[in-house]
């Protein structure tokens, strides 16, 4: 029996053996086939993934661009906001030319502490992070601006707006500069030059025309550009932070401040910002000494007629801002450079002329020289400024604007209470003339460094 049995197991198992070898070939190729598919619809879900990932607007997309420039439009539509509305102050308050001129260069106050504190925040902890802020410190300067009741009241106002603006426009030109999808540093300048006179033209424009035709004169250009802000601030939460690894913990950002330029680039750094502090000194000139020179030289006394001629300069810039775009930055800053000696010579001559034309040509002119010189000079600094060290270094050339834009005009004011307002400004046409030569010749000796 044990016989039989064995011979059974030794005929049978072989048989069942083969049975089981072949239902897991076939289980094999079921799995296989199984994983193959799985594989199939894998890959195509990871492919459609991928499709929807590319159809979403990119975080450099042409409308976070128009959106960042937008905001930086609306933030210096307040540099530019009260200077129709100065004579209105003037009388209102009843405060004289120097008191005038520090209320504009207060401003520069505001300036300095954001640049030099906050110059490189933005690079720490963020884009989006630093431009609320900046658009806060605007709202509080605009209403100060609406409830003010004596001369005190515009310089916290004016600083205020100082630090708003200052904080924003490092902060936007490299936000700008990396939503662009090559990271393009030229178009990145050129679109915060843009938008940031584009904002100055409006300032101009809406103050005039509001106070020649609307009530509150000094109060509603203020509201409407409260306004502004709050729509600036609902938009900018809309764009795509740029900073890769922003700091979480605010006791690791670092607010000493680090004024200072990296060693390589410090000698090519001396022309733009030499052009910087002289383009912006004709620029502060028109913006806060034009309206009363209107109305005492040229017999044009209306706010209207001043906020068209501020238009008038920063339209021209805007403008041409673009158009010449495709200019090098050297050739643009050079040529800057030349025309501010005419453009400043026919300022004079139509003080001497007490012409309305020739003043509105030497405006034409001033925004030919100040729009090349800006986009040019601006354009080298972007371009030569590390990644990682770029909002501080454009923070630094910055500095050089509002100083240009502030310290000249307090000059002409100090020496007007000695000479006459005509001799003052000849003294301020030979400085700056001077300092454009200067410009020249250390971007000339320095560009192969």
């Amino acid at each position: 029996m044990r016989a039989v049995a064995r011979t059974r197991v030794s005929v049978i198992l072989p048989g069942k053996l083969e049975i089981f070898l072949q239902r897991c070939a076939k289980r094999r190729e079921e799995i296989a086939f199984t994983v193959e598919i799985d594989n199939r619809m894998l890959c195509a879900a990871r492919k459609e993934q991928v499709n929807r990932q590319e159809a979403r607007p990119a975080p450099g997309s042409a409308i976070a661009i128009c959106i960042v420039a937008a905001v930086i439009a609306v933030m210096f539509v307040s540099a530019m906001l009260p200077s129709p509305l100065y004579p209105l102050y003037r009388k209102a308050f009843g405060f004289g030319g120097l008191t005038l001129t520090l209320i504009y260069a207060i401003y520069v106050l505001g300036n300095l502490i954001a640049l030099l504190i906050f110059g490189r925040l933005s690079d720490q902890i963020g884009r989006r992070a630093v431009i609320l802020p900046a658009i806060g410190l605007g709202v509080g300067g605009a209403i100060v601006f609406v409830f003010a009741a004596s001369t005190t009241w515009l310089f916290p106002a004016r600083i205020l707006s100082g630090l708003g603006n200052a904080l924003a426009i490092g902060t936007i030109t490299a936000w700008l500069t990396e939503l662009h999808p090559r990271d393009d540093k030229a178009v990145g300048a050129t679109i915060a030059i843009a938008a940031n006179v584009s904002g100055l033209a409006i300032g101009a424009l809406l103050a005039g025309l509001l106070a020649q035709w609307a009530p509150w004169p000094l109060r509603l250009p203020w509201l409407v550009y409260l306004a502004m802000l709050v729509a600036a601030g609902l938009v900018a939460l809309r764009v795509p932070e740029t900073v890769r690894a922003p700091v979480r913990r605010w006791k690791e950002v670092s607010l000493r401040p680090r004024v200072g330029i990296p060693d390589d680039i410090r000698l090519r750094f001396i022309a733009p910002a030499v052009t910087a502090f002289a383009i912006f000194a004709l620029f502060g000139f028109y913006a806060a000494l034009i309206p009363g020179l209107l109305g005492t030289s040229l017999g044009q006394k209306s706010p209207r007629v001043a906020g068209e001629v501020l238009f008038e300069l920063s339209a021209i810039i805007a403008v041409l801002t673009i158009a010449t775009r495709t200019l090098q930055s050297r050739v643009a800053m050079f040529s800057a450079l030349i025309l501010l000696l005419p453009s400043l010579a026919l300022l004079l001559i139509a003080q001497v002329l007490h012409s309305l034309p020739v003043l509105l040509g030497a405006t034409a002119l001033a925004g030919i020289a100040i729009a090349l010189g800006y986009r040019g000079s601006l354009e080298v600094v972007n371009g030569i400024a590390p990644a990682e060290r770029r909002s501080e270094v454009v923070s630094i050339y910055t500095v050089f604007c509002f100083l240009g834009n502030s310290v000249p005009v307090i000059g002409v004011g100090v020496l007007s209470l000695w000479v006459s307002s005509l001799t003052a400004h000849v003294v301020f046409a030979i400085v700056i003339g001077l300092l454009a030569a200067l410009a020249f010749a250390a971007g000339l000796k320095f560009a192969r460094h």
